[in-house]
């Protein structure tokens, strides 16, 4: 006797639809237990002491930086680089994606900001430290340094500033490395950190929300093949890029860009 097939019912969704409905299903199935604040605010200020107290750093990253569009779709604009940091004051950095190629260098005297798909360059005499350096991009140059906020001296006051809520989230891998996962929550951004766990706490990926943008978009940046001193290569620290045109600071936003020629940037609030 034959077996009769029954008809088998069109599915109402696709794969991606189905797979995150499942993913957010598990989510909101699960209960975040309220970890004890004093060891979350301890892993973090044990980072922060770490990373301080290395007087060389080297490490690359692959960082995402999320947009929305008028439509409300989110998008991410992918990049990599590297960085080199000297204590207290020279750095060097890398950031290459699809749209732009910069490459920066201070040498405690002058910073040089150079866009070689453009071939045009940036540059200033801003003496002091690494820590002034961060501080004078944002304000200056409206660009922030990849990673910036976990490599100052005082990374934990920075971080911990305006915090209104912590969460320690266990254990999590990135790149094969088993980190502690903490969770923070500020008025305008919430921001996640994974610590590398052992005598070398330092940190593995950082991601930020914006609370304030609509759709919360986010940035993150992950830190891959960490050095410190003595395993650190050596680095020019100063940049003179040659054939290149020179360009004022109140042009940097602009054409050291990081969104694509095809993208206009919206009203900000």
């Amino acid at each position: 006797m034959g077996v009769l097939n029954k008809p088998v019912k069109k599915q109402s969704r696709g794969l991606l639809t189905r797979m995150l409905l499942a993913s957010l299903m598990c989510v909101s199935a699960v209960t975040i237990v309220r970890a004890d604040e004093t060891d979350a605010k301890k892993m973090l200020k044990g980072m922060s002491d770490y990373v301080a107290s290395q007087k060389a750093i080297s490490f690359d990253y692959d960082a995402a930086l999320e947009v929305i569009t008028k439509e409300d779709q989110k998008l991410s604009l992918l990049s990599s680089g590297n960085i080199v940091l000297n204590r207290p004051d020279k750095v060097r950095f890398t950031r290459a994606g699809g749209f732009a190629d910069i490459e920066g260098a201070f040498d405690g005297k002058t910073f040089t900001l150079f866009g070689k798909n453009a071939n045009i360059y940036v540059q200033a005499a801003m003496p002091g430290t690494f820590d002034q350096l961060v501080n004078d991009l944002q304000e200056k140059f409206k660009r922030p340094l990849p990673a910036a906020d976990l490599l100052l001296t005082n990374s934990y006051d920075e971080l911990m500033k305006d915090v209104t809520d912590i969460k320690d989230l266990g254990s999590g891998v990135v790149g094969g490395t088993e980190c502690d996962h903490l969770a923070f929550r500020k008025k305008e951004v919430d921001f996640q950190i994974w610590i590398a766990q052992g005598t070398k706490p330092y940190p593995c990926r950082l991601s930020i929300n914006s609370r304030t943008v609509a759709g919360n978009p986010e940035y993150s940046i992950q830190l891959r093949d960490w050095k410190t001193d003595s395993d650190v290569a050596k680095a020019d620290f100063t940049l003179n890029p040659s054939n290149a045109a020179k360009v004022e600071i109140a042009e940097v936003r602009d054409k050291f860009s990081d969104l694509p020629a095809n993208f206009k940037r919206g009203a900000e609030k």
